[in-house]
């Protein structure tokens, strides 16, 4: 079992480099099965969950090439199995879009129930729905959810809720189907934008990705294409986070700062101080912090994946400050672990309610998910004393050498590996005989 093991008080000073953007490679590498020749993915992540995306084209029957450490040439055209192995699509949530990608390209598809962080329930309703209107038929069984067309045609489909993962489905599936697909109250997000301009260099037709109406008229063939992943937003903004929360001073480098447009306002209301580039942005604190009131929503609004890190912020912060949280129901799992830090915060229902304390003590902690893992993180690097935190395999699903890039800023983390209480327990009783 490894854990974070972080000294606090440190400034942060100097420069960091953000990685290619989890959620789009998530969805781009499944993508790829859509293409009848070769391609390469360019600044992938080193995380866990492209590396489980991997795994997964790879027991299908693609052949894979990790060409350096950021890029991969990925062949699907001798994929013959088109069920994802149960044991790694439990692992992460963005398993399902192999059924989009699957049924787009074959008109069948068995996949299981997605898997990830627990942040609540995750209904695949929109997306079924959205499959169903292009032709295909479901069955769900023993955690399976099984997919099959005679062939998948262009429809118009209407989401009763703004969700990314079927808007993103909708896509794969639809890039090859016949005719046109209309998509009504799609998700705007960056990363649906970066995997409609993949497939388009793949020669699909796909219009209005980034508005809450996508178009897509069916081609019968794709093609190969070199392509590189956008930034990843989250990313850059936990960094900024943690260098506000050690009133650091920092450039961030491979940014879209459009992108961060939400993260960067609220930080400024909070008494950051953030200098945009062309593709990086200097963040730095000379003054004190002040409350800040912040509801998450759907992109252009603040991010829900951003909602753990800001509220630890806001607890170093002088006030008391308000957030809501309107996508997931179970975001504030975290919170127990802040208290245990000295955090004061009071959660009811969807809204917690932070006094700034101004200041954090270190502490044994678990992550509970992957951005509650990146706020306990900057947590431990704003507090005085010494932060364990447990179960960080969270962490490392979605943060590329999180703790190196730390380092190279004067962070005081370190990686280490404890032995696993059942397995020391099975050694004990092992001796013992």
């Amino acid at each position: 079992m490894d854990k974070f093991v972080i000294k606090g008080g440190r400034k942060l000073t100097g420069e960091v480099t953000i990685s290619g953007a989890k959620n789009a490679a998530v969805a781009i590498l499944p993508a790829v099965i859509l293409s009848d020749e070769p391609c390469i993915i360019e600044n992938v992540p080193l995380i866990s969950d492209v590396n489980i995306c991997i795994c997964i084209l790879t027991e299908m029957g693609a052949e894979v090439t990790m060409m350096d450490k950021n890029t991969y040439r990925i062949d699907p055209t001798k994929i013959c199995n088109f069920c994802v192995p149960y044991e790694m699509a439990r692992k992460m949530r963005a398993s399902y879009y192999f059924l989009g990608a699957l049924l787009g390209k074959f008109n069948k598809a068995r996949v299981s129930m997605p898997g990830g962080c627990p942040l609540g329930d995750r209904p695949i309703d929109q997306h079924l729905k959205a499959f169903a209107a292009m032709g295909a038929e479901y069955t769900l069984s023993q955690g399976m959810i099984d997919l099959k067309a005679n062939k998948l045609h262009g429809c118009q489909i209407f989401f009763d809720v703004v969700t990314v993962g079927a808007t993103m489905n909708a896509m794969l599936a639809a890039v090859r189907a016949e005719g046109l697909t209309i998509i009504e109250n799609a998700a705007k997000e960056p990363h649906i934008v970066d995997l409609a301009n993949f497939l388009n260099s793949m020669g699909a037709n796909i219009m209005g990705a980034g508005t809450d109406v996508i178009k897509i008229r069916g081609v019968e063939h794709l093609h190969g294409a070199t392509y590189a992943v956008i930034p990843d937003q989250i990313e850059a903004g936990t960094f900024m986070a943690a260098v506000a929360a050690t009133k650091g001073d920092v450039i961030i480098k491979n940014v879209i700062p459009k992108h961060l447009e939400s993260i960067t306002k609220k930080m400024e209301k909070i008494g950051v101080n953030i200098e945009q580039y062309d593709d990086s942005i200097r963040v730095w604190v000379d003054g004190p912090l002040v409350k800040a009131n912040i509801k998450t929503a759907p992109h252009p609004g603040f991010p829900t994946d951003m909602q753990s890190q800001i509220a630890t912020l806001l607890t170093l912060a002088e006030g008391t400050s308000i957030i809501t949280e309107n996508i997931w129901e179970q975001r504030f799992r975290y919170v127990d672990e802040l208290r245990r830090m000295g955090a004061d915060i009071t959660v009811n229902g969807k809204v917690a309610l932070i006094e700034g304390t101004g200041n954090l003590m270190g502490a044994p902690v678990k992550a509970c998910d992957l951005r509650a893992g990146a706020a306990l993180i900057i947590a431990g690097l704003a507090a005085s004393g010494i932060t364990e935190i447990e179960d960080i395999y969270h962490i490392e699903r979605g943060y590329d050498c999180m703790e190196g890039k730390l380092r190279a800023l004067g962070a005081d983390i370190e990686k280490v590996s404890v032995p696993d209480k059942a397995d020391a327990k099975n050694s004990e009783i092992k001796k013992a005989i």
